[in-house]
C-alpha cells in the first residue's frame, strides 16, 4: 500500500469519529453495529487489553495540574487486510465496546466502507450522545436558583 500523507484536516475528522465511537454506550454501538455487512477479515496487532490510565485534572479549570485520580481503559488495534489499521481506547472493561470501535475506525478509513459506516454508526451514535446531553442540561436547568440582591431603599 502506497504510504499516504493525511492533512491535518483528516486528523480532525478521525480525531471526530473516534471520539464518537469511545464515548457511545456500548449497547448503542453494539445495535447500530448490527445493521452492518459482514466486515471484512482483520487481524489483531493487539487484542482487547484493560488497563489503568491516570486522569489529571486543573483547579478553576485553568489552574495547575493534579493527578485526580485512575479510570478503567479498554483498548486494541487491529489490521485489515490492506494495511489499515483502526485502533480504540475506550472508558470501562468492555472488550466488544474497544473491538467494534477499533473496527469501525478502520472502515471508517476504507473509501467503499466510509459512507455506510458514517450514516449506520458515526451519526445515529452522535445524535444519541447528543440527546444524552440534552437531557442532562435540561435536568440540570431545572435545578438552577438565581441568586440576585434587592437594593433597600433607605428611609
Amino acid at each position: 500500500m502506497e504510504n499516504l500523507q493525511k492533512s491535518s484536516a483528516d486528523a480532525w475528522l478521525r480525531q471526530g469519529w473516534m471520539r464518537v465511537l469511545a464515548q457511545a454506550e456500548p449497547d448503542e454501538l453494539d445495535r447500530a453495529f448490527s445493521k452492518l455487512d459482514a466486515p471484512p477479515p482483520h487481524q489483531w496487532l493487539r487484542r482487547p487489553e484493560t488497563g489503568m490510565a491516570m486522569v489529571r485534572a486543573r483547579s478553576g479549570g485553568t489552574g495547575p495540574q493534579f493527578n485526580l485520580g485512575e479510570i478503567t481503559v479498554t483498548r486494541c488495534a487491529l489490521l485489515l487486510d490492506g494495511g489499515i489499521m483502526g485502533v480504540a481506547y475506550v472508558r470501562g472493561r468492555s472488550q466488544r465496546h474497544a473491538e467494534q470501535a477499533a473496527l469501525a475506525d478502520a472502515l471508517m478509513q476504507i473509501g467503499p466502507w466510509h459512507d455506510r459506516v458514517r450514516r449506520t454508526l458515526i451519526e445515529p451514535l452522535a445524535r444519541a450522545a447528543n440527546e444524552r446531553r440534552d437531557l442532562k442540561a435540561r435536568t440540570a436547568a431545572q435545578s438552577k436558583v438565581d441568586f440576585f440582591t434587592l437594593a433597600r431603599a433607605e428611609d
